[in-house]
């Protein structure tokens, strides 16, 4: 009888505790181990059901009400998920009827939060409350300003739902296009004077929001320090610079205690 091939360990073995990434999986012959080929699979399946799992509005916004936000759901002009993939002009741009009755609720309002579904439900699902919930110590008015629970939506159509609501900035947060580590991660989109035909360029990005990732805290105070910049230079994108770990850096070395002799860090 043949004696069973081990799995020969991979020399960046240690380089795994680093990062979720796949690297350095060993080998077994010709091939990857068995219980890395299975791995694989679970991941490829659970990125296709992220993809296709519809987001629970009913429940999302009975989460949001408990929270403290008050919220309404529209859809964009992607009648299905199917619609949708195929699509991507369709999920940029509001059923006529939800734009309607977005454009009577018209008032003043500084910014608006859009949860919008984009390529994982389930991000916005598990993420979005925490994340509006950790906003609340860097945004003192988070709980007053409008959320919109928006599905089969793309980043796009926040610039809609923010030029019809009025509000200078629109944060979208959205379900990011699942990896084979991350199916369920969270990104954000600011835009200054949301319109329709605003481009990638005239936003700003956070990435990666979940506790494998980004943390809620992490997230909140980037979200919040370039929502202080684009109100005061009236912009946001390639022109507004997250300067957030600097002020954290700065804010840290200021708070040292006096270094021997009496001089202050400054």
């Amino acid at each position: 009888m043949d004696k069973p091939v081990p799995v020969i360990p991979d020399l960046w073995q240690r380089l795994k505790q680093l990062t979720p990434a796949r690297i350095a999986l060993g080998r077994a012959g010709a091939s990857l181990p068995t219980q890395e080929i299975l791995r694989f699979g679970l991941a490829h399946a659970q990125a296709r059901d992220a993809v296709h799992e519809p987001l629970d509005v009913p429940r999302l916004q009975a989460e949001l009400s408990a929270a403290g936000f008050s919220s309404l759901a529209v859809r964009s002009r992607a009648a299905d998920r199917a619609a949708y993939l195929r699509r991507p002009d369709w999920g940029r741009r509001l059923d006529a009827a939800d734009a309607e009755s977005l454009a009577r609720s018209r008032a003043p309002r500084s910014l608006a939060f859009v949860l919008a579904d984009g390529l994982s439900a389930v991000a916005v699902q598990r993420h979005s409350v925490p994340l509006l919930l950790a906003l609340e110590p860097y945004l003192a008015e988070v709980r007053a300003l409008p959320v919109v629970v928006a599905t089969q939506g793309r980043v796009a159509l926040g610039d809609e739902i923010g030029g019809l609501l009025g509000v200078e900035l629109v944060a979208v947060l959205i379900g990011e296009r699942p990896g084979l580590s991350s199916p369920d991660s969270l990104g954000i989109y600011l835009t200054h004077a949301p319109k329709v035909g605003r481009t990638d360029a005239e936003r700003n990005c956070i990435s990666n929001v979940r506790p494998q990732g980004l943390s809620y805290d992490s997230a909140a105070r980037k979200l919040a320090g370039l929502v202080a910049g684009a109100r005061r230079l009236g912009r946001t994108g390639v022109d507004l610079k997250d300067e957030s770990d600097a002020a954290l850096s700065a804010q840290a070395v200021r708070t040292l205690p006096d270094e021997p002799g009496g001089t202050q860090v400054a």
